[in-house]
């Protein structure tokens, strides 16, 4: 039998299938393979977090009200299409994608509504939003102003992975050298304006999600972190001064084994990577920290509640493996939005992990295992050739443009699909199990109404703001862009003048342009 990642997995392991040459090491210790903290979970579990936001502020806001009263213990915020690539509800081309696929945020009125009665200094927040990531934060730090707390207390994390969206998504604005310089301008902003905020969630989740294997997650993953390191040492940051704020963002799939031993070959293959290429002193510079969230791509419409089973496994990965935060999908998130009970469900996953399943007694249970240091080993090998391979070409970048990255992952997914089809792969309820007859299953609707009520909003907005201080800070934002200050307190300023979402990532589009991906035949 072959892992995803393509190596044999061996039907039995021995201990000369453990390589000598690699010492296990401590808990908290270099190279972090078995955590990055001596006590992991012991003292207290992982963050358990929730993805939600969708429709209008208000809506989610209450969810959120609903997540936080049942235990959740960190908000993971979704945002619609639109924001995402940063236009607002009432342009031509947000029209049908208003509040579809997460919450509509155009400007500070709906921040402001959306963590509305929610103390800012007491949840940790993680935004997943990339090209306008920085414009998503200032907002919330503009509203945590409004409740008087200071952005030394803010915690959480703005995906603001750029480089991956290139790859794997899409949700791209700006050419990726502007781009990365905004990627730095943010790290510089929080070093000093908000410290303890986590500036970016450099992510491998959408490139599995679109078929990368474990192996190709982590390196292409990996190799995106470094180019973001060279990209704000270039800008004149020192490595400690940043490092220790990037956190990682993975995928936990149903292949328990080989998941647990990659959450552990990329702890110590980033350790390494940060103190050999970087000459990072700082530990916290040398751990990967990493958001955990468990597999949509393999959740199935067909028998759906057989994905309550499959989250559960994925979760147990994820913990085993030493995630620092997770979010476990709702089962019926294959058909549609998650409705209320089928997120209480999910935060009731992790629950029943933290505190019935003994997980949390010990630090690294499956450590010392033949087959996961063998694997653990076999993982990290097959990473470290593919990301030797990316800087063959010279950057990220540079890989990017010719398409080596999303020609890996298109041809790793076929080759998943393939061993699907054929039925050499199991997948229960679609290939193997299946039933006549399915339930019919009332999953939750947006109401189209949501759109217009948001355009009203924003043209109330527009009404009551002071439009010629709003231009004139856009005038200000978009001489910064021309240059090399930095532009985030720009941004705030139009911002906190009830500039819109839509507006601010426009004057930047004017200035740095659009990316054209290159057709190749």
């Amino acid at each position: 039998m072959n892992a995803e990642s393509g190596f044999e997995i061996k039907p039995v392991y021995r201990p000369e299938d453990v390589p000598a040459e690699v010492p296990l090491g401590e808990p908290g210790e270099f190279p972090y393979t078995r955590g990055v903290y001596p006590t992991m979970y012991t003292k207290r579990p992982w963050t358990m977090r929730q993805y939600a936001g969708f429709g209008t502020a208000a809506e989610s806001n209450a969810r959120y009200h609903r997540l936080l009263e049942a235990g959740t213990m960190g908000l993971s915020v979704a945002f619609d299409l639109p924001t995402q690539m940063g236009y607002d509800s009432d342009e031509t081309i947000a029209q049908g994608e208003v509040g579809k696929v997460g919450v509509a945020i155009d400007s500070i009125d709906d921040m402001r509504q959306l963590f509305a009665g929610i103390p800012l200094d007491q949840v940790s927040t993680s935004m997943t939003i990339n090209a306008p990531g920085s414009v998503l934060l200032l907002l919330y730090q503009l509203v945590a102003e409004e409740q008087g707390v200071p952005g030394g207390a803010l915690q959480g994390t703005i995906q603001n992975d750029i480089l991956k969206e290139y790859i794997a998504r899409g949700t791209y604005i700006f050419p990726p050298k502007p781009s990365l310089r905004l990627v730095a301008d943010t790290f510089a902003y929080c070093r000093t304006e908000v410290p303890k905020w986590n500036t970016i969630s450099i992510s491998g989740y959408h490139m599995a999600e679109a078929g990368a294997s474990p192996a190709q997650e982590i390196a292409f993953t990996l190799a995106n972190g470094m180019e973001y390191v060279r990209a704000a040492l270039a800008a004149g940051l020192a490595v400690d001064d940043f490092a220790p704020r990037l956190s990682f963002f993975f995928v936990a799939r149903t292949t328990l084994l080989e998941e647990i031993a990659k959450f552990r070959a990329a702890r110590r293959m980033w350790a390494r990577i940060m103190r050999a290429e970087f000459g990072a002193k700082d530990p916290k510079s040398l751990m990967l920290r990493f958001h955990t969230q468990t597999a949509g791509v393999q959740l199935t419409a067909q028998q759906p509640e057989v994905n309550l089973v499959r989250v559960a496994i994925q979760a147990l990965g994820a913990i085993a493996g030493g995630t620092q935060s997770l979010h476990t999908n709702a089962y019926d998130e294959a058909i549609a939005l998650p409705t209320e009970k089928s997120a209480r469900l999910a935060l009731r996953t992790q629950q029943v992990l933290a505190y019935e399943s003994g997980l949390t007694g010990t630090v690294d249970p499956f450590a010392g295992s033949y087959a996961i240091e063998a694997m653990t080993d076999e993982v990290e090998r097959e990473a470290t050739a593919l990301i030797e391979r990316v800087f063959s070409y010279g950057s990220v970048v540079d890989a990017i443009e010719q398409g080596f990255q999303k020609e890996e992952i298109e041809t790793s997914a076929y080759r998943i699909a393939n061993e699907i089809d054929a039925g050499d792969r199991v997948v229960v309820g679609v290939n193997r199990f299946t039933v006549d007859d399915q339930e019919r299953y009332e999953s939750l609707r947006v109401d189209p109404a949501i759109e217009a009520a948001q355009v009203a909003r924003l043209g109330k907005l527009r009404a009551e703001r002071d439009s010629a201080a709003v231009e004139a800070a856009l005038a200000d934002l978009a001489k910064a862009a021309q240059g090399t200050e930095n532009v985030l307190p720009l941004m705030k300023d139009a911002l906190r003048l009830r500039a819109t979402v839509g507006e601010v990532c426009h004057t930047l589009r004017g200035v740095w342009g659009v990316y054209r991906p290159v057709e190749r035949f």
